[in-house]
């Protein structure tokens, strides 16, 4: 019963509201417990001066007086006093119904309306009072306290507003502990949710986030957690997908080549052993420029942005083909103003630009003009790199950025696939233009402030 999270939530927001009406209850036993004490003490100081007023009025009349004694006892009453007087041998003198009876109507109901005692706190025991004049005891005096009925309302209304506090508020506290232990538990059901979907293979499952707090901060990381999953998911598809079909036609040539030898219409010579050898290199090439995609499709989990002033970092690109294109007899020029920036990682920047460098170089003869121009458009950076060689006829063009299709002989068709990818997870884009024998031109848009978010 006590494994779902909400239920230990609501659990413990209960026994909060439950120690907080405790409090109340224990703060309003304190409350009336000082009151009665305050009131006890205040009560016996009147019962002094009460005693007080009589010893003196006894000694002014020389004797007990009941006519003398009705305003005393009359006092005793607007005091909050029940109030009974004997003499030394026992006899009672006055008390507060003969004082009453003694006053004329008219007077005996303003003092009634003024005092105000609820009638059934009248039936309580008598204390005594001795009293003494000089030394020599004079009479008792019994007193009983009564208790006005303001009192008692105030007693009454903070037992109200505590049964209040239990039924009321207790009721409001427990709905409010149900909501609230449901609405905490809420993202933690989601993420339970979204791991499930996770384990059962399904990687676009994501977790809503809302506020700023710890949860919200976990629902982030799960979510970036969850897009790593699912890209490396769909990379992992479609690095077996291409493996296959890459890998099915060299297989099955060198199946045949084998078996042809295992049944010997195909000699075991040097020749053939070569041929073999070929295949598998071509194995391993296939296998490399698959991994090298696989990179390239992942390089938005991992770019580590700069960034850089980009005319110097294409002359330093260009120095490495500068041995490639005297020796082909081509000339190759970089046109880029000097306060040209650029925000991008520099190594996957880089083999955007040798991809495309290495594709201009294949396609141009002996005596050709490779260039690199750079050009900014509002907030992009477009660099087009251009040559005159052989171009790309208008049916392949459409198809020059999928992979593994190839144009020409020799090649995996992979070159312009990854530098598509780079290009992408930079959040640019890549486009050609072409006429045959005459110019082709690659151009690469990117942002020139783009910051990527790695988080």
């Amino acid at each position: 019963m006590f494994r779902s999270l909400w239920i230990k939530f609501f659990i413990v927001l209960i026994s909060v509201s439950a120690l907080a009406l405790l409090s109340a209850f224990l703060l309003r036993e304190l409350m009336i417990t000082d009151f009665s004490e305050y009131r006890e003490g205040e009560t016996e100081d009147r019962a002094y001066w009460l005693t007080a007023a009589i010893e003196s009025t006894y000694e002014k009349a020389s004797g007990w007086n009941t006519e003398s004694m009705i305003d005393d006892t009359v006092w005793a009453l607007m005091l909050g006093f029940d109030m009974k007087l004997y003499d030394v041998q026992g006899t009672l003198v006055i008390d507060t119904d003969t004082a009453l009876n003694a006053l004329s109507p008219l007077v005996k109901k303003r003092v009634m309306s003024v005092i105000a005692f609820r009638e059934e706190d009248a039936k309580g025991n008598f204390s005594p009072y001795v009293l003494f004049l000089g030394g020599r005891e004079i009479g008792r005096l019994e007193l009983r306290s009564l208790r006005p009925k303001k009192e008692m309302t105030f007693i009454q209304r903070s037992n109200e507003l505590l049964i209040i506090s239990i039924f009321a508020l207790g009721g409001f506290t427990l709905i409010l502990s149900i909501i609230f232990s449901r609405m905490l538990t809420k993202p933690v059901r989601d993420l339970t949710s979204a791991v499930t979907s996770i384990t059962e293979g399904r990687f676009q499952s994501r977790v809503p986030r809302a506020g700023k707090d710890e949860i919200s901060r976990l629902s982030d990381a799960f979510n970036r957690m969850a897009e790593t999953l699912e890209v490396q998911e769909s990379l992992r598809k479609k690095m077996t997908s291409d493996i296959a079909h890459e890998l099915r036609t060299p297989v099955s040539a060198v199946r045949a080549e084998l078996e042809a030898m295992m049944d010997g219409y195909i000699p075991i010579d040097r020749a053939h052993l070569q041929s073999l050898h070929d295949e598998i290199g071509r194995f391993r090439n296939i296998i490399e420029g698959i991994e090298d995609l696989s990179q390239a499709e992942a390089s938005i989990l991992h770019l580590k942005m700069a960034r850089f002033e980009l005319r110097p970092f294409l002359e330093n690109i260009s120095r490495r083909f500068t041995a490639l294109f005297r020796e082909k007899g081509i000339s190759f020029t970089v046109d880029c103003d000097s306060d040209v920036m650029l925000t991008a990682d520099p190594d996957k920047f880089s083999q955007i630009i040798i991809n495309l460098l290495s594709n201009a170089l294949k396609a141009t003869e002996r005596g050709g003009i490779i260039a690199i121009t750079v050009s900014c458009f509002d907030s992009d950076v477009l660099i087009a790199v251009s040559d005159n060689g052989k171009g790309i006829d208008a049916k392949d063009l459409p198809f020059i950025f999928e992979r593994f299709y190839k144009t020409a002989a020799g090649g995996l068709g992979l070159g312009l696939t990854i530098a598509k990818e780079l290009v992408e997870a930079h959040k640019g884009t890549i486009s050609a233009i072409s006429k045959p024998g005459e110019q082709t031109i690659f151009t690469v848009t990117l942002p020139q402030n783009y910051l990527h978010n790695s988080s």
